[in-house]
């Protein structure tokens, strides 16, 4: 067993897997000690390193392409404290970092295991149900479905259309960046009919504008990655956007709904004529709503 304690988190490597724990200290962010524990098979790791310096250094853990659903979902934008593949290493520990990272090296040469790109998903991502509370509303996961709940600070264009249920099925993509304190980010969820949508994330029923606490809203990355890790692997998606959006149907009303919708149709009619909602603004979001019910 090798392994390195730091405040951080804690490494351990047991000759098959890298057990990568978060720290207990207040300076750990907050998406790390909710990612909790992270379990990386030998198989997914394409390096690693350990880098020195004066006062304090780094182990870094670099994954196939395509192994992980956190780096696929997050595209590598996850800010560096919050990556849970970067360890921050006391110089008196230098020693014991660099014995770590030797034993990983030493076991990938030994296994030979291949630096190509994976054909599937080697980590599990996180569990579900997650539910996550943003600047502009909570998005829910069960596994099957994402709940998208606005909140009373929302975009009206939001609000009016409602919360929105999504079906894994009915997704091709999930798309991420966080916010950084000084720009926006944005979770945005992309079916089969909106691939080609420009609305903006503020006024996208699909989507959710980050532009709050960058220590919650980051938050939203446990989401993106329990999707992900449910939606078809990257290797796989090969015209993917094409043919969903040629298989995805409107949904008709249900009876009992029948006067909300027509209440969130008027409300959506209100905000045309006044002149908040363009002509594609509002034609994308009446067909969000339709679909919808």
């Amino acid at each position: 067993m090798a392994e390195i304690i730091q405040r951080d988190g804690t490494w351990a490597f047991d000759g098959s897997t890298v057990r990568i724990t978060p720290g207990p200290h207040r300076s750990v962010p907050l998406f790390r000690q909710t990612y909790g524990e992270i379990a990386v098979p030998l198989e997914a790791v394409s390096g690693v390193v350990h880098e020195p310096e004066r006062k304090r250094g780094r182990l870094r853990l670099s994954l196939r392409e395509g192994a992980d659903p956190l780096l696929q979902a997050t595209g590598g934008r996850l800010p560096g404290p919050a990556d849970p593949y970067r360890l921050t290493v006391d110089v008196d520990q230098s020693g014991v970092a660099e014995y770590v990272a030797e034993e990983i090296r030493r076991a990938l040469l030994l296994d030979q295991v291949p630096q190509e790109p994976t054909k599937a998903y080697l980590l599990a991502g996180p569990p579900v149900p997650v539910s996550v509370r943003s600047s502009d509303g909570t998005v829910s996961f069960d596994g099957a479905r994402v709940r998208i709940d606005w909140a009373d600070t929302s975009d009206r264009v939001k609000r009016a259309t409602g919360p929105r249920i999504i079906a894994v099925s009915d997704l091709v993509q999930v798309e991420w960046l966080p916010n950084s304190g000084y720009e926006d980010g944005f979770l945005r969820f992309v079916t089969g009919e909106a691939v080609f949508s420009k609305l903006p994330p503020e006024k996208d029923p699909y989507a959710l504008d980050l532009w709050g606490s960058t220590r919650r809203d980051l938050l939203t990355a446990l989401v993106a990655t329990a999707v992900t890790a449910r939606l078809p692997h990257p290797s796989t998606r090969t015209g993917e956007y094409v043919n969903r959006a040629q298989a995805t149907s409107a949904v008709p009303p249900r009876a009992d709904h029948h006067d909300v919708l027509l209440r969130r149709l008027r409300e959506l009619g209100e905000l045309h004529r006044d002149g908040v909602l363009t002509d594609e603004e509002f034609a994308t979001t009446k067909a969000a709503v339709l679909r919808g019910f």
